[in-house]
């Protein structure tokens, strides 16, 4: 989870993709052996071209429906402009804004959950 300025960095997916078409928090998987920040490293300078300069741990696990994974949602630190490498568009949101875009479930279920509810934006 990348925020900048009161703003979160959002991906639209892919429409061959599962939830395509749907935004989501940029990200991927852990692979075995991988810590947060390893992971994050490798993802996001795949997906979007960024450098990652540090990971916390994750501030909430949300279970992805109809697939076997769970989602992790991890605040990490980036440095670099964004670049839609992955995704169909890339997009900075304001809490508010995020309220009115088509989230995949996961990703609104964080939002609902743990975003809205500790944070005012």
């Amino acid at each position: 989870m990348i925020r900048r300025n009161a703003r979160y960095l959002i991906a639209k997916r892919p429409a061959h993709k599962r939830h395509g078409g749907l935004w989501e928090f940029p990200g991927g998987k852990l692979l075995p052996g991988e810590s947060w920040l390893d992971a994050a490293r490798r993802e996001l300078r795949e997906e979007l071209g960024l450098e990652t300069i540090a990971a916390a741990d994750p501030i909430a696990h949300v279970r992805d429906d109809g697939s076997p994974y769970v989602i992790a949602f991890v605040p990490v630190e980036v440095r670099g402009e964004a670049q839609a490498l992955e995704h169909d568009e890339l997009r900075w949101a304001t809490l508010d804004e995020l309220r009115t875009i088509d989230l995949a479930p996961a990703d609104a279920a964080f939002l609902r959950e743990t975003l809205s509810a500790g944070s005012n934006g």
